[in-house]
């Protein structure tokens, strides 16, 4: 059940029973309430924490404007998961091969900031992400980009099938039943950063030209004004985004699920399959207007939309069934949420500590994960009690395989 704060703008409705949000992510979400084209309230998830202009867990409703923000950088991020026909006793003893085969597989790691020396990035584009790239999917990109030559990104096709970094990851899990899921996280890449970026960059000088950009709260909550041509073309870019980190996840799916079949006996998947979103706009009708919905870490959960809750690389994670709470705008969390920066991680948790907590999982056990570690996230566990009218719990999930970026 969520909690009513009133403010100078529009309320905010919290699902904070989790443990109370950080005084700056409070702020941002007051600072989110103020704007005077927010529709109704804005909704805060059990894992909020704080983010670029807009908090990271918000769900806002607007009319008339977007916020490039409250949608962020990493655009059309979300999370894919399979159930295959496979349960626990099909997997090796050691699963130190299947981690390295998967790591093969599906390039991950960064040097080279999106470049083409990328840590594991393709020397030449794959033929299902090359294919994809030339055709609607690389068409739609060139039109944006004749528009906007600044976010045009040299690696567009090699990094369609590759993971990235920070907390993205691929997983293999096992549900209450041993039976064996494959699952990951990313989004659209160095383009939809690109795209991102660009765009926050546009709509403050657009505030500016204005003179509305020193009246805001935040210049990050810089806005485009429906009608316009520059949020036309947002709209598009980030459409093309989210449907690109869908593609994206969908390639690496299946060369993690063509990795895995050098290890185990022939398997089927796909009876259970969930691809979403947490990080996106979309227009819905809430409360009596058609508006744009922003879910800046936060997933859609209609009565009966099928969406995944990852905790951390060693606490599990949830497939979940919604519920269609209309006072969450039909959201839910997008995952456990941090507690540390990653600058505090690294500070503060030792490489036993880590070990420890992923006592039992095949996973990288180094100094360069320690941000990524489960001590770093809030506790999942309270983070799904704190939500429970908001999803039902379909599967937990318990990772034996996790492989970082």
């Amino acid at each position: 059940m969520f909690s009513f704060h009133k403010t100078e703008g529009v309320p905010l409705k919290l699902w904070d029973s989790a443990g109370p949000f950080e005084d700056a992510a409070m702020q941002q979400l007051r600072n989110i309430a103020s704007l005077p084209f927010v529709h109704g309230h804005v909704a805060g998830m059990p894992d909020v924490h704080l983010g670029l202009g807009a908090t990271v867990g918000s769900v806002i409703a607007t009319r008339g404007a977007i916020v490039p923000a409250a949608v962020g950088v990493d655009i059309g991020c979300g999370m894919m998961a399979v159930r295959t026909s496979l349960t626990a006793n099909d997997l090796p003893d050691d699963l130190a091969a299947i981690r390295s085969s998967i790591e093969a597989a599906v390039p991950h790691g960064r040097t080279d900031h999106g470049g083409p020396n990328d840590r594991g990035a393709w020397g030449e584009a794959p033929e299902a992400a090359a294919t994809l790239a030339a055709g609607e999917l690389g068409d739609r990109y060139r039109r944006i980009v004749e528009q906007h030559p600044k976010i045009a990104h040299k690696a567009l096709d090699r990094h369609l099938g590759t993971l990235g970094t920070g907390n993205h990851f691929i997983e293999l899990c096992l549900d209450e039943e041993d039976r064996l899921w494959a699952m990951l996280h990313s989004g659209s890449r160095g383009a939809g950063n690109r795209i991102g970026t660009y765009f926050i960059e546009r709509a403050q000088r657009e505030m500016e030209r204005w003179f509305i950009l020193d009246r805001l709260p935040d210049k990050d909550l810089a806005y485009l004004v429906e009608h316009s041509e520059l949020f036309d073309d947002y709209v598009e870019a980030v459409s093309w985004a989210q449907d690109y980190a869908m593609a994206n996840r969908q390639l690496m799916m299946a060369a993690v699920l063509g990795a895995l079949a050098g290890h185990v006996r022939p398997f089927g998947h796909g009876d259970v399959a969930v691809n979403c979103h947490h990080n996106y706009v979309a227009r819905e009708h809430h409360f009596g207007a058609n508006v744009f919905v922003t879910r800046k870490g936060a997933v859609r959960a209609r009565k009966g939309d099928l969406g995944i809750i990852p905790g951390s690389m060693g606490t599990g994670s949830f497939i979940v069934e919604g519920l269609g709470n209309a006072d969450s705008l039909c959201s839910c969390s997008h995952g456990a949420g941090r507690k540390m920066s990653r600058n505090q991680a690294k500070r503060t948790i030792s490489l036993e500590q880590h070990a420890a907590a992923m006592h039992g999982i095949e996973a990288r056990l180094d100094a360069d994960v320690l941000d990524e570690s489960p001590a770093a996230y809030k506790d999942i566990g309270a983070v799904m009690a704190a939500q429970s009218d908001l999803v039902t719990i379909r599967h937990r999930l318990r990772q034996v395989v996790n492989v970082k970026g």
